[in-house]
């Protein structure tokens, strides 16, 4: 299912196509492959079309570049209990444990057509992330050394992209309400672990209403006029060994 949106009109808003895919609960190495095709596409195309995926991972641990193993308190043990496993990305950003209730946003986005550089993306892409805190009722607060976000129960939200011949990769993560019990064992910057905005809240919140604002405000910091929502991805059936499955909207 597909459908179009338009925002209010930016000072500097460029008619560039985008596309953003909502894929719900998805494998993180099926979401991986189909960055990578994606991105692929992107070096290949001369029309400067953005692609975003928008999704949730079952439970595991990623370590980006800036992180190492002892950023992760479990043993090995734990880590079997648990049946989390840890997976060594090439990501900027340091480790971050994934689990259904934290939103996975990962932008494909060829910079040369915009004439952004890396920091100018990442810039954006914090910037999306505090206004949806700023419409949550939440005021975000910048991490010392990191894109992080913070509010006053911890960090919300992390950023860990790469770039790949121009063209960027992985993206950012925001705890909207997870199961909590293991977040505080793993360090994702300044030596803090993650919270989550149920956390800051005290009050339930839809999984739905953030994600709407999330696409909205992505949107607008990448200056875009319009954008076509769709419900998952047609590559994602091609893969050898989707594990894919559909969270209720």
């Amino acid at each position: 299912m597909a459908m179009e949106r338009t925002l209010a009109p930016q000072p500097l808003a460029r008619d560039c196509p985008v596309h953003i895919h909502l894929l719900g609960t998805v494998d993180y190495e099926d979401c991986l492959t189909l960055q990578r095709r994606l991105a692929y596409d992107a070096m290949t195309r001369a029309d400067g079309r953005i692609v975003a995926l928008i999704c949730e991972h079952p439970p595991l641990v990623t370590i980006g570049r800036a992180g190492s193993r002892a950023h992760v308190r479990f043993t090995g043990a734990e880590l079997a209990q648990r049946q989390l496993t840890i997976r060594y990305v090439g990501r900027g950003g340091g480790a971050i444990l994934h689990a259904p209730g934290q939103l996975a946003v990962y932008p494909i986005v060829p910079l040369g057509s915009r004439g952004w550089t890396i920091g100018d993306y990442l810039r954006r892409l914090q910037q999306a992330l505090a206004r949806v805190l700023v419409e949550l009722q939440v005021r975000p607060l910048a991490v010392p050394g990191s894109f992080a976000l913070a509010g006053r129960s911890g960090i919300l939200a992390v950023i860990g992209a790469a770039v790949r011949q121009g063209v960027t990769q992985h993206g950012a993560y925001l705890n909207v309400n997870p199961a909590m019990r293991d977040f505080g064992r793993v360090e994702v910057a300044a030596g803090q672990t993650m919270s989550s905005l149920l956390s800051q809240l005290a009050l339930p919140t839809k999984m739905t209403r953030v994600r709407a604002a999330l696409v909205m405000h992505l949107a607008e910091a990448l200056e875009l006029e319009r954008y076509h929502l769709h419900t998952g991805h047609p590559l994602l059936a091609e893969l050898p060994a989707a594990s894919t499955r559909e969270s209720a909207a």
